[in-house]
């Protein structure tokens, strides 16, 4: 059962929707943070005072404002938040969309849901938040496409080092000297050829814009 919450949300206006949505779940014990530091300092807090809480919801970025801070985002907070309290239950409430940033909070970070800010997020948030009391992690189905269609093909580290080249504005006659001098092998115009082929022929790519915007997309490069 969940009836302690915190909002860790630098925006007020996101707030003040999540309390809303959380009050409307019959949950009345809410805290607020506005920067990661104050979160961890308040699931301390209450964790020292044996009323610790239920359930983090954080976003992943906070705006920097000058205001000096330990944790820089929602990630590490999520880290040491756990450090303090292994049993919390996390649910990311972001705009974050590459399915290779939510495929490592699902399975290295292991957080409890995820809710993208978007269309019908408020719904979505009741469903993530009922799910997590039933002890059932909470992923929409169009984020589980997304994290499928990123592990439908491996990319290698010799696949993304080729990728991120031509991503940042080099030509692919260019590429063999710049893997020649950085000891990175096989450096072969053939070779690179080659593997931009399979890659794109596995992707259904005709052209290598296409293949760098997809990577771009899933958060490879």
């Amino acid at each position: 059962m969940i009836t302690k919450v915190l909002i860790a949300e630098d925006h007020e206006s996101v707030n003040i929707s999540v309390e809303k949505t959380l009050e409307e779940l019959a949950i009345k014990d809410i805290a607020h943070a506005y920067y990661c530091d104050d979160a961890l300092y308040k699931i301390t807090q209450a964790a020292k005072a044996g009323r610790s809480f239920d359930l983090l919801i954080t976003d992943l970025s906070f705006d920097p404002d000058g205001h000096k801070q330990v944790l820089s985002g929602g990630m590490d907070l999520i880290t040491a938040a756990r450090e303090i309290q292994p049993d919390l239950n996390v649910l990311i409430f972001s705009a974050e969309n590459k399915p290779a940033v939510i495929d490592q909070l699902y399975n290295n970070y292991e957080v409890d849901g995820f809710v993208r800010k978007a269309r019908n997020d408020a719904r979505e948030l009741k469903e993530a938040i009922n799910e997590i009391a039933h002890h059932r992690r909470y992923f929409p189905l169009h984020i589980k496409k997304l994290i499928d269609k990123k592990n439908a093909y491996s990319f290698s580290e010799f696949d993304i080092t080729i990728i991120t080249l031509l991503a940042q504005g080099m030509l692919q006659k260019d590429i063999p000297t710049h893997l020649q001098r950085n000891g990175i092998k096989p450096s072969g115009l053939s070779s690179i050829e080659k593997r931009l082929n399979q890659m794109k022929d596995a992707l259904g790519f005709t052209k290598n814009e296409q293949l760098v915007a997809h990577c771009k997309d899933l958060g490879a490069i």
